[in-house]
C-alpha cells in the first residue's frame, strides 16, 4: 500500500515508518524537521523537508498517489498554542486544509489524523469517553477539534474517508525528553543524567501511558477499519506521577532525588481514557504493558 507520512520524523512517525516498511508497503514521508530527526527515518522511506502549510505538497501528492495518509505533523504544546494561537492555527488548521486539499485532488482514499485527549477539558467522569469531548480550554484543543470536523466534511462532500485518534500519552524510545506530553522521556533522561526529579503537584494526578510500538499497530489496523469514526487511543488504564517514578527507579536501580513543584496552570488532575470503542472498532487492543514498553525506553535510554 502507498503510504504517506506527515511529521514522519518525529517520535511517532518513525516507529510508524519503520513498521510499515517491515511489513511492505511503500512509505514517503513530509517534515519541516522543526522537531523531527531526519536520521531516525529509515533509508527505505522516501523523504520530503516540507512544511504541511506549503503549497509544493501537492506536487508530492501529485507523485506518490498516497492511499493512504497519516496526518501526525501539529504544533502539539498547549502553552505554545497559549503564546502563539496564530501560528497553532496556521499549523494545525491551514496545514490540515492544505492536506486534505491534496488528498481529494489526487485520490486517498483515506485520512489518518492525530487528535488529541486536550479535546476534553476538565472531565466530569471516568474513564473519559468519546462523547465527552467538547471542553475546549486552549487554542491548541480548539484546532485540533475543528479538525477533526474538518475531517467530517470532506468525508461528506468528497466521501475521503477518516479515522481520528484521540491519543493518550504516547512514550518509548526517540521521544525528546522536552515535549509536551513527554513526562517519561524527561523523567527518564534526568535519571540518567543523575539529575533530581520535579514533581508538579502532590504526583497523585493520574495519566494514561501507552507504548509507542502499540500505537504505530493501530494506525497501521486503521487503514482497513474505523472508517469515518473517532477513538480513544489508549490503554485504559490510569497511572500516577508517583507510581510512574517508582517504575522507573526500579528500572534504574538508580537513587532519586525528588523535589515537588506548585501546580502548573491548566493541568488536569486526573485523567485516563476508555478504549472500548477503539477495542471494537479495531478488532484491536495494545500489547505493552507499562513495565514492558518503560523497560524498552529505558533499555534505548541508557544504551
Amino acid at each position: 500500500m502507498q503510504i504517506l507520512i506527515t511529521g514522519g520524523a518525529g517520535f511517532i512517525g518513525t516507529h510508524l515508518v519503520d513498521r510499515l516498511l517491515l511489513n511492505g508497503h511503500a512509505v514517503t514521508v513530509i517534515d519541516n524537521e522543526s522537531t523531527g530527526i531526519r536520521s531516525n527515518v529509515a533509508e527505505d522511506a522516501i523523504y520530503y523537508q516540507m512544511d504541511v502549510r506549503d503549497q509544493k505538497i501537492d506536487d508530492v501528492f501529485a507523485q506518490v498517489k498516497p492511499e493512504v495518509v497519516v496526518h501526525l505533523a501539529a504544533q502539539s504544546v498547549v502553552p505554545v498554542s497559549i503564546r502563539e494561537p496564530q501560528l497553532d492555527a496556521e499549523i494545525n488548521l491551514i496545514g490540515l486544509l492544505n492536506v486534505l486539499e491534496a488528498a481529494r485532488r489526487h485520490g486517498t482514499r483515506k485520512i489518518i489524523y492525530s487528535s488529541s485527549a486536550a479535546v476534553y477539558g476538565e472531565p466530569a467522569s471516568f474513564p473519559i469517553r468519546e462523547e465527552q469531548a467538547g471542553q475546549l480550554l486552549s487554542p491548541y484543543a480548539v484546532s485540533k477539534f475543528a479538525g477533526e470536523k474538518y475531517l467530517a466534511a470532506y468525508q461528506h462532500l468528497y466521501g475521503l474517508a477518516f479515522t481520528v485518534f484521540r491519543f493518550a500519552n504516547v512514550y518509548g524510545p526517540r521521544q525528546l525528553p522536552k515535549s509536551d506530553g513527554g513526562v517519561i522521556a524527561i523523567f527518564a533522561d534526568a535519571i540518567q543524567k543523575g539529575l533530581p526529579l520535579t514533581i508538579n503537584g502532590d504526583g497523585e494526578q493520574t495519566r494514561d501511558f501507552i507504548y509507542v510500538a502499540d500505537v504505530a499497530e493501530a494506525i497501521e489496523v486503521a487503514f482497513t477499519k474505523a472508517d469515518n469514526t473517532v477513538l480513544n487511543l489508549s490503554t485504559g488504564l490510569p497511572t500516577s506521577i508517583n507510581e510512574l517514578i517508582d517504575e522507573l527507579v526500579r528500572l534504574s536501580g538508580r537513587p532519586v532525588e525528588r523535589h515537588h513543584a506548585p501546580n502548573r496552570p491548566g493541568d488536569i488532575r486526573f485523567s485516563y481514557l476508555c478504549n472500548e470503542k477503539m477495542a471494537e472498532q479495531l478488532e484491536w487492543t495494545p500489547r505493552f504493558s507499562l513495565r514492558a514498553g518503560l523497560e524498552l525506553t529505558w533499555n534505548a535510554i541508557k544504551g
